[in-house]
């Protein structure tokens, strides 16, 4: 097996006794796309600063490319970092912003003006050298901050919600822009996001967190398809999956709660479905329509179905789908395996 390229080894951190992340355990392989994925709070962005060095741990240790880091100074740490502020010099131009990094730390001029032509080509950029930050749009201004990260020339960048002042097309545009860079680059990119759609069209590696903790790791269809907790269930995917009490179904005694995705649910005729609900609501969303389905057993039941449906609220539906499409989870939420027991006529 390779050796990880960046190591946190039960790294844990507290304010007053407060919990801000505890038992982070990552190996994030070299060049790698890593998000680290969780709502408000959830200790993603502690994380990123504890890997950048701007937070010390109190407990466990950090490795980048083999040597210990858990002590040292965010300069001694080979990385870059993009935020979501920008941090740009307002009266600085473009390619000042780009090249203030390589000037403070001496590189020479002719190296700089390589660099930043570079770095402009990557990134869209040439012909606005001697603009203004505040002459540019969002999206320009944020690639500015990423044409910096590519000049220092680092393996390893780190990025803190860098696309969340920007509105959706845009996101869309600079989510596209940031992935090909970290391919061409080959660099070693930790994303932090609480948007799951970032995360999941852009990463190798979701680490989907929760209250300082880590909920589950590993490829973008891993937590879709096979999420290890309810809270994974049901914070991955759109819409997400829903939560059927066990005993709502037959055959399934014992199980606390049955997994369910909408593309997994099919509307049958009467009489023939496996459970009967009431439609609570119709989202078109142009290729397809998400209709929400109430039940009294279940939490989030909804079923795709193509182009434009319009089914009045409160209308009965019934809905069947396959065993081998249910998710099993137990008491405590975490994922676990069922086998149907067969049930009398």
């Amino acid at each position: 097996m390779t050796e990880s390229f960046v190591r946190v080894d039960n790294v844990a951190k507290r304010w007053n006794g407060q919990l801000g992340v505890e038992h982070i355990d990552l190996d994030i392989p070299r060049g790698a796309f890593v998000a680290l994925l969780g709502p408000s709070g959830c200790g993603k962005s502690t994380t990123l600063r504890l890997l950048s060095g701007l937070e010390l741990p109190d407990e466990g240790s950090i490795h980048i490319d083999g040597r210990e880091v858990t002590l040292a100074a965010p300069s001694e740490r080979n990385l870059s970092m993009v935020f979501q502020s920008y941090a740009l010099f307002p009266h600085l131009s473009v390619a000042e912003n780009v090249v203030f990094g390589l000037k403070v730390r001496r590189v020479a001029a002719a190296e700089r003006r390589e660099k930043l032509k570079r770095a402009l080509e990557i990134t869209g950029l040439l012909g606005y050298e001697d603009r203004k930050p505040g002459e540019l749009s969002g999206g320009q201004r944020q690639r500015v901050a990423l044409a910096r990260a590519i000049v220092a020339n680092q393996p390893l960048c780190l990025m803190d919600e860098p696309l969340s002042n920007l509105d959706a097309k845009l996101r869309a545009s600079v989510r596209k822009d940031i992935k090909k860079l970290q391919l061409d680059l080959g660099i070693t990119v930790v994303y932090v996001t609480h948007d799951q759609t970032e995360a999941m069209s852009m990463a190798d590696m979701v680490v989907l967190m929760k209250d300082g903790r880590i909920q589950q790791t590993g490829a973008p269809e891993d937590l879709y398809y096979k999420p290890a907790n309810t809270f994974v269930a049901e914070f991955v995917g759109s819409p997400p999956m829903a939560l059927i009490d066990g005993s709502a179904l037959p055959g399934f005694d014992g199980v606390a709660s049955i997994g369910l995705r909408a593309e997994n649910v099919t509307v049958v005729e009467p009489g023939t479905g496996r459970l009967t609900c009431q439609v609570s609501e119709c989202e078109f969303l142009g290729s397809e329509t998400f209709i929400g389905l109430s039940h009294p057993s279940a939490k989030g039941l909804t079923v795709s179905m193509p182009g434009l449906k319009h089914i009045p609220n409160g209308e009965t539906l019934e809905i069947t789908f396959s065993d081998s499409d249910l998710h099993f989870f137990d008491s405590a939420g975490e994922r676990t395996e069922h086998k149907k027991h067969a049930t009398a006529d």
